[in-house]
């Protein structure tokens, strides 16, 4: 697998995975990260790491009807095989998913279809979370499709909280779970014990 990552802030899943492969517990290449924000800090990790770079926005690609083209034209030119989303912030278009034939994953801070669509990323869903006082959070792993957050659930896990964690402690809980999460759930798909 030649893996591409999405990432318009941290990318802290995708550093994770990027590891995990240079370290041989995923087999595959970490090969490239998009992002929509040139001041990402996904950009300097993945630079350190060997991970080729790619800004994509209205500054660098004003002609934004022409995204989903040019995504996919780069997702060809590397040979991706595999997109994972780590804190992508924008739609992804039908170009770029016919490309990778599908294969492209997001991580969600929820249980699905709970505390999802559009606006429901970061603090605002354990915000939320902590406001319906919920005895439990957890964390969603899904294809993309064209709507946010609905593409099919592959992977859930559940996180037991309790009454006196405030959203920052939920979001923090959550956050330190997700790239180990991503990881076996990556492993699952290359054993063939989950199917997508």
């Amino acid at each position: 697998m030649n893996f591409a990552f999405f990432a318009s802030h941290n990318g802290s899943s995708a550093h994770g995975i990027t590891d995990a492969c240079l370290a041989g517990e995923l087999m595959a290449s970490p090969t490239l990260l998009i992002t929509n924000n040139e001041n990402a800090k996904a950009l300097e990790w993945a630079e350190n790491k060997g991970v080729k770079t790619f800004i994509i926005n209205q500054n660098t690609h004003p002609d934004t009807d022409l995204h989903d083209d040019v995504i996919a034209d780069k997702l060809r030119d590397e040979k991706i095989t595999f997109v994972i989303c780590s804190g992508y912030m924008k739609l992804i278009g039908s170009k770029t998913i016919q490309q990778v034939d599908g294969k492209i994953l997001n991580i969600h801070p929820s249980l699905l279809p709970h505390y999802g669509g559009k606006g429901m990323y970061g603090s605002a869903v354990h915000k939320a979370v902590k406001n319906n006082n919920e005895s439990e959070t957890g964390i969603t792993i899904h294809t993309i499709n064209e709507n946010y957050d609905e593409g099919n659930i592959i992977a859930q896990k559940k996180i037991p909280l309790t009454p006196e964690e405030s959203a920052q402690d939920i979001e923090d809980k959550v956050k330190a779970l997700e790239a180990p999460f991503y990881i076996e759930t990556l492993q699952k798909i290359q054993k063939g014990q989950i199917s997508l």
